[in-house]
């Protein structure tokens, strides 16, 4: 195994805003493993939404507007992180980490150095760990992994064995864990009909893979121009991504007009629609609003059709050691969109934000 260098190579973002504030550098120190770090060479590491919506600011409650990749001048200072609080700069943005472990602190496992490994998104509080208040997201509230070294907990490493690339590795960890997350919070099992809207994005695509795994029917919600792509993922059904009469476009596709379940990363004006092909009893779980934070509800539909919703950010332990699971046993097969080098994150960063890709962008570092 080579030498640690002093230095590396990472994209660091300076505050919100722009483009302007991903910098570049080649001279950013490599961290030390503290007490109970691993230091991880990064190969490769995924794009996800938070990591624009923290650039941005979008997270802030004084923005209302859906995503768009630019600066919001409106931002708040005390609630522009996924916590709903400040954000440390500068920091290294990058939450879907693929590497291998090089180095071990004081009291971390010196097993896992020369693992292949993935690396758990939400890093706990070791005497707490249940609490959901003090979990940190990496990339987040402290260093991810859009650099060519990472120090974590070991607790948050996952040894993996399997075929896959290290890019196609770095598509699974925010977009799956939290699809995953969301199947689980809304109970779904194999006599359930999903509905899926933005079926083409990481999420959306993972929902696809993940339902279908639990043996549920899944229709997926996605532009015309990918409905070919979307199909090959395995849904039993491709609608257009915003229906005229979303009624009558699951009528003709799956014979009904309802279904048990909505999984929804989108959110803005087709919200009201969708909740109104829910059946009595039916589910809605959300994870995202990139078409706009803020719906219209009716409560009546809410309570007279005995809804449920939930919200899923936040993944409970174990959650992600069933995805490592999944993916070593061959049940579950990346969606890996496009690549590009660590130093072109800025155009990875506009090809996500442009949204005509299936699956998931990656930067790589080796």
């Amino acid at each position: 195994m080579s030498a640690i260098p002093a230095a590396m190579n990472a994209f660091v973002l300076t505050g919100h805003g722009e483009m302007d504030m991903l910098q570049y550098r080649t001279d950013w120190p490599v961290p030390e493993p503290a007490e109970g770090e691993v230091l991880i060479r990064v190969h490769a590491c995924g794009l996800n939404n938070t990591d624009v919506n923290t650039r941005t600011g979008w997270y802030s409650k004084t923005v209302t507007a859906a995503t768009t990749g630019s600066g919001f001048d409106d931002v708040g200072e005390e609630d522009p992180s996924w916590g709903g609080a400040p954000i440390s700069f500068p920091r290294i943005q990058g939450a879907d980490v693929a590497g291998t472990v090089v180095a071990a602190g004081k009291k971390a496992d010196p097993s896992l150095i020369g693992r292949r490994v993935l690396v758990e998104t939400w890093i706990r509080d070791p005497e707490d760990p249940l609490n959901m208040s003090k979990c940190r997201y990496l990339g987040s509230e402290l260093d991810g992994g859009f650099a060519d070294y990472l120090a974590v907990p070991d607790r948050a490493v996952f040894p993996i064995e399997c075929d896959l690339s290290h890019a196609e590795l770095a598509t699974f960890a925010t977009s799956w864990v939290t699809a995953e997350n969301m199947l689980n919070r809304a109970k779904v099992t194999d006599g359930d009909t999903v509905l899926i809207p933005g079926a083409s994005g990481g999420v959306g695509s993972a929902l696809v893979q993940l339902a279908a795994r639990r043996g549920a029917r899944t229709i997926a919600m996605a532009g015309t121009d990918k409905h070919e792509q979307v199909a090959a993922l395995g849904c039993d059904a491709v609608l257009a991504r915003a229906p005229a009469d979303l009624k009558a476009a699951l009528r003709e596709a799956i014979g009904s007009a309802s279904v048990s379940v909505v999984a929804d990363v989108v959110g803005g004006p087709q919200f009201p629609s969708l909740i109104d092909v829910l059946e009595r009893g039916g589910r809605y779980t959300v994870a995202g609003a990139i078409a706009g934070p803020l719906v219209e509800l009716d409560l009546r539909t809410l309570y007279l059709r005995d809804l449920t919703f939930t919200g899923a950010t936040v993944v409970p332990p174990g959650t992600f050691g069933d995805l490592v699971g999944y993916i070593e046993r061959g049940e579950v097969r990346p969606v890996l969109a496009q690549t590009f080098p660590l130093e072109q994150l800025h155009d990875a960063q506009r090809a996500f934000i442009e949204k005509k890709h299936i699956g998931n962008i990656v930067v790589t570092m080796d």
